[in-house]
């Protein structure tokens, strides 16, 4: 699927926005978005949802809206979207992929900020080494993303509402290979124990090297899969930056 020349040797994924503290002076709110760095594009995927407060963490960062090359969105929640409009008054010419199935109100609004819209509906190359999931689920249509490191590849979710297993699956069927680093939100919040079990092992039989659970993931499963994963679980909050080449 990707040329080895177009495999980054050491990706970057900082988080900055969720609802769970990593680095003290940042805030915290229910929402998500991660910055992706040290591929050939700046990817800023998801945007949170309250744009001011992801604008200010983005500040006390050192990262500006300006740097973003791509802006990749989800799926439709406005807890995924909701900063984006404030984003994109600092940054229209990032090129942002949506599913197909977001609503035609809001890709009349982006052509209205003269943006470069991009429909996902089936596996995509995003820019070299960085692609979609293309469209999953039925109820709740969401992308995920697919970065490919050397160390292996990288998915992020934004909520899995699809099902995490589902969205490991069809990553495998796209990459034919095991996953180094599975990161986001996984939509378990409320699942009773022993169906948390059930998704821990699922992950670990499909390859599953390192885990970061967040957001939508709830705090019992966040217990869980450290208990299960050990040193390969990743404590995800706001400020966290993520290495491959640090890892295992």
């Amino acid at each position: 699927m990707t040329k080895k020349s177009e495999k980054s040797s050491n990706v970057s994924v900082t988080i900055i926005y969720d609802n769970n503290p990593y680095q003290p002076g940042l805030e915290t709110a229910w929402g998500f978005s991660c910055l992706v760095k040290n591929t050939d594009k700046t990817i800023l995927f998801d945007t949170g949802g309250d744009g001011s407060l992801l604008l200010r963490n983005m500040k006390a960062l050192r990262t500006e809206p300006a740097e973003l090359d791509l802006i990749f969105l989800s799926h439709m929640h406005s807890d995924h979207i909701g900063g984006f409009w404030e984003v994109i008054k600092k940054n229209h010419k990032a090129g942002v992929f949506i599913p197909g199935s977001f609503p035609e109100s809001f890709k009349k609004e982006s052509g209205k900020h003269g943006l470069k819209l991009f429909e996902v509906k089936h596996p995509l190359r995003l820019s070299a080494g960085v692609f979609s999931t293309g469209e999953l689920g039925f109820e709740i249509i969401e992308q995920s993303m697919i970065v490919q490191a050397e160390r292996g590849p990288i998915v992020i979710t934004g909520c899995a509402h699809p099902g995490i297993v589902t969205t490991v699956s069809r990553v495998k069927d796209i990459l034919r290979e095991d996953i180094f680093l599975l990161l986001g939100g996984f939509h378990l919040g409320g699942m009773k124990r022993h169906a948390l079990k059930g998704v821990v092992d699922g992950l670990k039989e499909a390859g599953v090297r390192h885990i970061g659970p967040s957001h939508c993931s709830g705090d019992a499963t966040r217990e869980l899969f450290k208990k299960e994963y050990g040193m390969f679980f990743m404590d995800v909050g706001v400020g966290r930056t993520i290495l491959t080449e640090d890892l295992r």
